[in-house]
């Protein structure tokens, strides 16, 4: 099936900086930013991580085998989908969709919990007026293909900014981030310890990156422009695993030293990872409403505008109020690979026209 020349194309192809942009706004969210200072003491402390540094076991939880799952999926929409049309299906579009609502509502929900570690006194009506105010950003902002484009090229060059004044605020110097980083690169003699849950906190990451995978892999393929499949492959593996490796670098530093962040760059930090947040939620909603085809010209502005909100803010509470879990989510996702590698082997005969 993978043919490393073969030149692959989606329905609405960009130039490769604007691909990246998108694949990296897209595929992460709030906790790229929001995550790294609260969980460094826990790989710390705790014994099953003890077999790398904190450092390297972060990357770890967002490095080179999730973008490989990125891969497989961008790759499967681009070159395979087309021709075997899987997903057009009726029960597997049905639980495609339900998989691409949950885990976006799931975005909205860790920004909604990780809020109160970066603003500290945060009341209640202001951390869900807030989010409310992220979902509606990012509904409106799904409703033309041109806004994702320019928030996801924006945010990106915002996160550049970002990792350079946390960087120089520091205080690292060259020689403190080259430090880091060599803490980070022990992720790969180990790179194959975390292909299984080390811990059950672990296999929520696990989980969280599968109902990913399909969704980004959906999304971001209708941006290929142009490149071959060992292109695509660099693309999604190297470009995204650099500034996520500065940027977790430089914040454990902070850790490494017992510095600690000033109000003000809490509040950048927080800024930038309400722009991620909105750049998820504005992806996989632009995703499963042109799969629905809810669209504004079919219902109208108001109606699709109001309709996504609730749908959204009241997946959001359900995660925060009931025992509802992204893990369930991606056992979904498992039997829906499942089901897709079943159906192509059946209809394997297809992929030879």
């Amino acid at each position: 099936l993978l043919r490393p020349n073969e030149v692959l194309n989606g329905s609405h192809p960009q130039k490769l900086f604007p691909f990246i942009a998108i694949l990296f706004a897209s595929g992460l969210d709030v906790g790229l930013i929001m995550f790294p200072l609260v969980e460094f003491p826990i790989y710390a402390a705790e014994e099953p991580y003890q077999f790398t540094n904190p450092l390297a076991f972060m990357f770890g939880t967002w490095g080179f085998i999730i973008w490989a799952m990125y891969f497989v999926t961008t790759f499967y929409f681009c070159a395979i989908e087309p021709k075997l049309k899987i997903f057009e299906i009726p029960f597997v579009k049905l639980i495609n969709n339900v998989v691409i609502i949950g885990t976006c509502a799931f975005t909205g929900y860790l920004f909604l919990s990780y809020l109160p570690d970066y603003v500290q006194g945060i009341s209640n009506l202001v951390k869900y007026a807030l989010v409310a105010t992220v979902v509606v950003a990012a509904v409106y902002s799904s409703t033309k293909l041109a806004y994702v484009k320019v928030l996801s090229v924006g945010s990106t060059w915002v996160f550049f900014a970002l990792i350079c004044s946390v960087w120089l605020y520091s205080g690292a110097g060259f020689g403190g981030l080259g430090n880091s980083i060599v803490l980070a690169l022990d992720y790969f003699p180990n790179i194959h310890k975390f292909l299984a849950p080390v811990t059950d906190y672990h296999g929520f990451y696990l989980f969280w990156w599968m109902a990913w995978s399909i969704m980004i892999g959906q999304f971001v393929s209708r941006f290929v422009g142009n490149l071959k499949t060992w292109q695509l492959l660099i693309a999604l593996l190297v470009f995204p695993s650099i500034p996520i490796l500065i940027w977790f670098s430089v914040l454990h530093y902070f850790f490494q030293s017992g510095s600690t962040m000033s109000p003000i760059m809490n509040l950048v930090m927080v800024s930038v990872g309400i722009l991620f947040v909105i750049n998820s939620l504005d992806s996989l909603t632009r995703l499963y409403t042109v799969n629905l085809d809810i669209s504004v010209e079919r219902f109208g502005s108001l109606k699709y505008l109001i309709g996504n909100f609730l749908l959204l803010f009241g997946l959001i509470l359900l995660y925060q109020f009931t025992p509802f879990k992204i893990e369930w989510v991606g056992l979904v996702v498992i039997g829906l690979y499942v089901i897709t590698s079943v159906l192509i082997f059946v209809r394997r005969d297809a992929l030879k026209k």
